[in-house]
């Protein structure tokens, strides 16, 4: 039987006058979660390299999965996940969350 798995898709653009000095602490930082929070199951992310051009301004995927909803919930009050919606904040134009169930 296949483990169920939670994904957690977070999707960013960032302001016009941030630059790609500022982006890349904000992406190592992330790119940190894993180390820092062991709920976290398995990992990636990427930038938009899509030729439709439908991104809406999002240029970073992230893409968090967990086992449960609980794991879910724990790592959002992280200190850590918390330290990196610091380090963001100022610089986001727009996010878009998207927790699902993976389907196989």
């Amino acid at each position: 039987m296949m483990t169920k798995l939670l994904r957690h898709v977070v999707l960013f653009g960032f302001k016009d006058d941030t630059s790609p000095e500022q982006i890349e602490p904000i992406e190592q930082t992330f790119v940190a979660l894993p180390d820092k929070i062991d709920l976290i199951r398995d990992f990636e992310w990427g930038t938009d390299v899509s030729v439709e051009g439908l991104s809406q301004g999002h240029t970073h995927c992230f893409f968090v999965t967990f086992l449960s909803e609980a794991d879910r919930d724990a790592y959002l009050p992280h200190p850590a996940h918390k330290a990196f919606v610091e380090l963001i904040q100022p610089h986001l134009a727009q996010v878009t969350v998207v927790d699902y169930w993976a389907n196989s």
